[in-house]
């Protein structure tokens, strides 16, 4: 009976330490803690009210607080930021809100609200297709960290009135018209993607489950129902946009109509219900690593594809047209982790590497560097890290 005892307490110990293995090494973790605060700490600008501000670099290229960015900062490193910075950013961000319910694309700290990618007196079309969709998740990070309903419920009929503004088709994905292309997820927004879109439907799927979660705690059961629908109309319609030869999603359905690395990653990371879809995007994901990963960084196609139509030149090779980006990293690690944990680890640990070697830049390719101390490419591998964690640690 001892004997019994002694070895299922060992084979307990032995199962606690596996599902607790560290995804990278504990010291490196530490580091890139460390360097996304430094990163935090150190691209804080103050608004015209006193309202601090937090751009997407610390080397002051970007004049301003983009919601994407600061939505990526406030996901992956809500503990690193103050509370009431946190509320106090996002009010600054919707009191930019357009009368049709347009959600800035990014703010001044002179207070001025754009709306679209590009330069103020050349905008790269209409806004981009994904704002709506970050100022949703950020309340809602907001909301789950503090508990407070009470904000949520003050500026709920303003992100209702921000998701009806998004363009969808009539089978409810995110849609831009090829007629008048503008910029699609921010990440990509010099990339003239039109038709229905990958990226930017499943950051809806998203927003529209962060709402009915919401909604479920305020009582309201027909928004609870109506965000619910929208987001199961997604789940059916997605399919349009799957290839079946390469087992991968497209990243639009017209204009760019290419495999998207990012997007199909994204898919798996956010629990997407994908069915049979996610091995094949996993062995995918797997099987061309050697063309899309350098440094543990991430292109946002294969080599050497590059985008069949840009809104302005972009150089191939370079920024969203063929550079390796920080930002993916994370979703390409969390998706391969179940399958080939090794590979998993092996991009997380290379990134750190070459963070600790010459910092964590907005992206890179050989001979190629572009904007040191980007703060979303520390905070996002560092949330998917915090988030593997948690998952090892409840089985």
């Amino acid at each position: 009976m001892k004997k019994i005892v002694m070895l299922l307490f060992s084979f307990l110990v032995l199962l606690g330490c596996t599902k607790k293995k560290n995804i990278v090494p504990v010291e490196m973790e530490t580091w890139l803690e460390q360097e996304a605060e430094k990163q935090i700490m150190g691209c804080r600008v103050t608004g015209f009210d006193s309202t601090t501000l937090y751009t997407p670099d610390g080397e002051g290229n970007y004049k301003g607080m983009w919601t994407r960015d600061f939505g990526y900062m406030v996901e992956n490193a809500f503990h690193l930021i103050p509370n009431g910075d946190v509320k106090n950013a996002i009010v600054y961000l919707l009191n930019g809100r357009r009368a049709d319910g347009c959600i800035p694309d990014r703010v001044r700290a002179d207070g001025l609200a754009i709306y679209s990618a590009g330069p103020v007196d050349n905008p790269l079309g209409d806004p981009p297709s994904d704002n709506t969709q970050f100022m949703v998740k950020l309340v809602a990070e907001y909301v789950k960290n503090t508990q407070d309903i009470e904000f949520f419920k003050s500026c709920s009929k303003k992100l209702d009135a921000a998701m009806d503004y998004v363009p969808r088709s009539v089978d409810g994905l995110v849609y831009i018209d090829p007629r008048f292309p503008h910029s699609p997820y921010g990440f990509t927004d010099t990339i003239q993607k039109t038709g229905e879109l990958l990226f930017s439907s499943l950051l809806y799927w998203e927003a529209c489950w962060e709402l009915t979660a919401l909604y479920k705690q305020t009582g309201d059961k027909q928004m609870v129902s109506e965000y619910g629908k929208r987001a199961k109309t997604i789940e059916k319609s997605l399919e349009k946009l799957w290839d079946k030869d390469s087992g991968m999603f497209y990243a639009a359905t017209i204009d760019c109509r290419q495999i998207d690395i990012w997007g199909n990653a994204y898919a798996v990371y956010i629990g997407f219900p994908l069915g049979d879809k996610k091995s094949r995007i996993v062995d995918f994901l797997y099987n061309n690593r050697e063309k899309y990963i350098m440094n543990g960084q991430i292109r946002h196609l294969t080599e050497p594809e590059t985008w069949k139509k840009t809104l302005i030149p972009v150089k191939p090779g370079t920024y969203q047209n063929g550079a390796y980006w920080g930002t993916a990293s994370g979703w390409i690690a969390f998706a391969l982790l179940e399958k080939y944990p090794e590979q998993s680890s092996k991009i997380l640990t290379d990134l750190i590497s070459d963070y600790q070697q010459r910092g964590p830049y907005e992206c890179i390719n050989v001979d190629y560097v572009k904007i040191n101390n980007y703060v979303a490419s520390a905070v996002n591998p560092l949330g998917v890290i915090k988030k593997i964690k948690n998952k090892n640690s409840s089985f």
